[in-house]
């Protein structure tokens, strides 16, 4: 199945030097549903690209599964309007996933209920404070700067953000776009982990700002940085501060602010960290 993530549309362009009717790239936006025992969990607005990468990393990254041998098969499927991803887990995921579903269904029956609701979107993240990964200022401004340069679809449409993986000395290892900012780090979590890449060993970098659940999402990925363009929120930098995760935001150029855990920037050359 393929569906084009960016199309053509026509526009009228108004410039200084008069108007005329011109052609423009614009992304995809479709509704991916992400189905695990043949119920809808969720479904997202999304560019439809990646979808075992963004089943994957979204099954990491919302706790549904520890680690990617528990799921047992991805399958993707056109639903007309939009695509129905279905991921079957394994015996032991799947029972607890099916105590995690019942635990949130709320008594009018919307799934998103209640105290249980409240107390899951407020999960307790990673401690990744653990992570040894430092990195230099040049590290900083680079990693913003390479993810700049690995996102063909935004350079096309200008309209969606990207997530990427940063190494010192290796630059960006792997990058995904997607329309939100949490499908495009979902995708990335995927992809690092099909790819056998150990999240702490690199940093996370983004091009939106940092509200809670990129922090929750960057934990999971086992990640001890978080770099983005944009501002965080308030309750992403308490809860970058109690994961042990050094969150720095506002790259602009040269510049750029560190919120929380800045033992782990340093002055001086790029340094290689296994």
């Amino acid at each position: 199945m393929i569906r084009p993530p960016i199309t053509s549309t026509s526009r009228i362009a108004r410039r200084a030097g008069g108007t005329k009717a011109a052609a423009r790239m614009v992304p995809e936006e479709t509704p991916v549903a992400l189905s695990f025992a043949g119920t809808t969990h969720a479904v997202m607005m999304a560019t439809p690209a990646d979808f075992e990468d963004f089943a994957l990393g979204f099954a990491l990254t919302e706790g549904i599964v520890a680690a990617p041998d528990e799921v047992d098969a991805i399958t993707i499927e056109d639903a007309g309007p939009g695509i129905d991803i279905q991921i079957r887990l394994k015996d032991t995921a799947n029972r607890r996933f099916e105590a995690r579903r019942r635990r949130l269904a709320g008594p009018v029956g919307c799934g998103l209920c209640g105290i249980e609701s409240i107390e899951e979107a407020m999960r307790a993240v990673a401690d990744v404070g653990q992570s040894m990964l430092t990195l230099s200022a040049d590290d900083i401004t680079g990693a913003a700067r390479l993810l700049a340069e690995a996102q063909p679809l935004h350079a096309e449409t200008g309209a969606v953000h990207a997530a990427g993986f940063y190494r010192p000395g290796s630059g960006i290892v792997a990058a995904r776009e997607d329309v939100g900012r949490h499908n495009a780090l979902d995708k990335l979590a995927g992809a690092l982990a099909r790819s056998g890449i150990d999240g702490a060993s690199g940093a996370v970098v983004v091009t939106s700002r940092v509200s809670v659940e990129m922090v929750q999402k960057t934990a999971a990925i086992g990640a001890g940085v978080i770099i983005a363009v944009s501002a965080p929120t308030a309750l992403a930098i308490r809860m970058a501060e109690d994961a042990g995760m050094t969150l720095v935001a506002l790259v602009r150029g040269d510049e750029f602010d560190i919120f929380t855990h800045p033992e782990r920037i340093r002055n001086g050359a790029s340094q290689n960290v296994a």
